[in-house]
């Protein structure tokens, strides 16, 4: 799959966590960085990239803060809603060719099989124009998706995630079961043998940079190769905490796993791999990971 010429990318976001990777791996590809924040963070780059603090929730702010900009591709981390994306439409129209969303396994229901880009589409999904604050993570992302791909002048990829893992989460997540483990306290699963997919943290910002840089369009999803049941997962962190876990039979304010779904929750990476894209396996790297928050 041939790419297309980007020279000049903006990022809205990436501060933080896997956002860092994408402008890591697009500076890595001699790509001129423009980090676009509310400033409120700061970012390991220096004078590496060039910077915009604006205030997206205001939308003169918004406008006024991109007047008289072009960028050959322009990544979006934080848009939220069919608010969000509205107004980055009106923003960025006539000042982009390509827009990458960053966009979650979480448009899809969980389902018994893997899933695919046509089981949940945004062309066709009907509009309701609401704030961040209106709607769901799920319900905000698949309208951000369908205004995009339904409004947008410009050409669109959608790069829907899984849970990303890595040493830098924020959220903490995989790092409540390894404390869990570690201090003999109960965790509460609805199905121990559910199962899931990840995508670590340097692969998805690898990603989404790629995507943009070969053009893409359209949704496609992006995770590492291979599931892994819960009951799986407990056993590599009682392996490498030493300790067996210690699994409640009911739910409490404090010993749920954010990781608590009833059955499958994963989906297929065929499409991006078609496109040429070579993804790692899930059950090579895992354990190192774990054993690297375990030992933190």
């Amino acid at each position: 799959m041939e790419g297309i010429l980007v020279e000049k990318a903006l990022v809205i976001g990436g501060t933080r966590f896997f956002g860092v990777h994408l402008v890591r791996s697009l500076l890595d590809m001699g790509v001129h960085v423009t980090v676009a924040t509310r400033g409120m963070a700061a970012d390991p780059f220096g004078d590496e990239v060039e910077r915009i603090f604006f205030d997206r929730s205001d939308l003169t702010n918004f406008k006024e803060s991109f007047k008289d900009t072009k960028w050959d591709a322009v990544y979006d981390q934080i848009c939220y809603s069919s608010e969000d994306a509205l107004n980055a439409i009106e923003v960025f129209s006539g000042k982009t060719e390509h827009y990458i969303l960053t966009s979650t396994l979480s448009v899809y229901d969980s389902y018994k099989q893997l899933l695919k880009e046509e089981d949940f589409n945004p062309y066709e999904y009907p509009i309701v124009i609401k704030s961040v604050k209106e709607v769901t993570y799920q319900e905000g992302k698949r309208q951000a998706e369908a205004v995009f791909f339904q409004k947008a002048p410009f050409k669109t990829a959608a790069v829907r995630i899984p849970i990303v893992l890595g040493i830098n989460d924020y959220t903490k997540r995989l790092e409540f079961h390894t404390e869990k483990v570690a201090a003999g306290e109960e965790i509460y699963f609805p199905n121990i043998q559910a199962a899931m997919g990840f995508i670590d943290e340097k692969e998805a910002g690898n990603f989404i940079a790629w995507a943009g840089v070969k053009g893409i369009e359209g949704p496609v999803n992006a995770c590492a190769d291979g599931i892994i049941h819960l009951s799986e997962l407990i056993a590599i962190i009682e392996k490498s905490t030493g300790k067996q876990a210690v699994l409640a039979n009911e739910k409490q304010d404090n010993n749920a796993s954010p990781y608590g779904i009833d059955s499958f929750w994963a989906m297929s990476n065929d499409k991006a791999k078609g496109m040429g894209y070579l993804f790692s396996n899930l059950q090579e790297w895992l354990p190192s990971l774990i054993n690297s928050i375990t030992k933190k």
